[in-house]
């Protein structure tokens, strides 16, 4: 199957293009940003959204604008606006890091508590907790995905912003890293109760060796920045929660 890849049409539905078959969309409400990669015989979905409604709008259109659908899905962290849409996304092969099945099993109730707390209807919540779907991939440490025509790269670059974090690294000219919530551009990195803030400033380094200098950053939040504002908002974090180098 050939890869479908018009860049003018991804651009006109609101997706910005980061590298030739990648792309990533900032959604509305939370601003969380879904990405996509496209091979030759697979499509690659970053995070699906905070509802089972938003994650059923993103497949319909990735699927119109690929030209086929998508088949696997990367979860970069366990919070609502990153994983309650999963489920919408039938048969695909979902990977996130080691321990997120267990995590995502034990914490359903608190999902649902969250996503209520910052917004979202009682019921689209309930929805999505009841059908969330728990990881049937675990990456303890790296692992490559063939999309085709193209790798690539999931890693455990965690714990940091969650005990939970996973990292999309897809090689090219540039390559293109998906951080999730480890960097945040429109505004400081957000930690909750389930932030590991002595790891954090670790796990930016494990991004930047993966990325290197010329490499797209694509947060989980906010505008895509340079391997320069990594190390920035890494001595933030250092700062902040008083870790040493």
């Amino acid at each position: 199957m050939e890869t479908c890849w018009e860049e003018s049409r991804w651009h006109e539905a609101g997706w910005e293009t980061i590298a030739p078959g990648v792309a990533r969309l900032r959604m509305p409400g939370w601003d969380e940003t879904i990405g996509v990669v496209v091979g030759r015989t697979d499509v690659l979905v970053v995070d699906t959204g905070a509802t089972l409604r938003d994650g059923a709008a993103l497949r319909t259109q990735i699927t119109r604008l690929a030209g086929r659908r998508p088949t696997r899905i990367a979860l970069t962290h366990p919070h609502f606006d990153h994983v309650l849409g999963t489920a919408a996304f039938s048969g695909c092969e979902v990977y996130g890091a080691a321990g997120l099945d267990e995590l995502l099993r034990a914490e359903r109730e608190e999902l649902r508590e969250s996503a209520i707390r910052q917004g979202v209807d009682r019921g689209a919540a309930t929805e999505a907790a009841d059908h969330l779907v728990l990881p049937h991939h675990l990456v303890s440490g790296e692992l490559t995905l063939d999309l085709g025509d193209r790798p690539v790269l999931l890693a455990n670059v965690g714990p940091g912003h969650t005990a939970h974090d996973l990292a999309v690294l897809v090689p090219g000219q540039p390559e293109v890293v998906f951080c999730g919530d480890l960097v945040e551009e429109s505004g400081p990195p957000q930690a909750g109760r389930d932030a590991i803030p002595a790891r954090w400033p670790a796990a930016l380094d494990r991004l930047l060796e993966l990325g290197g200098e010329e490499a797209r950053y694509v947060p989980g939040h906010g505008s895509v920045v340079d391997a320069e504002f990594v190390r920035i908002q890494r001595a933030e974090l250092a700062e902040r929660f008083g870790v040493s180098r």
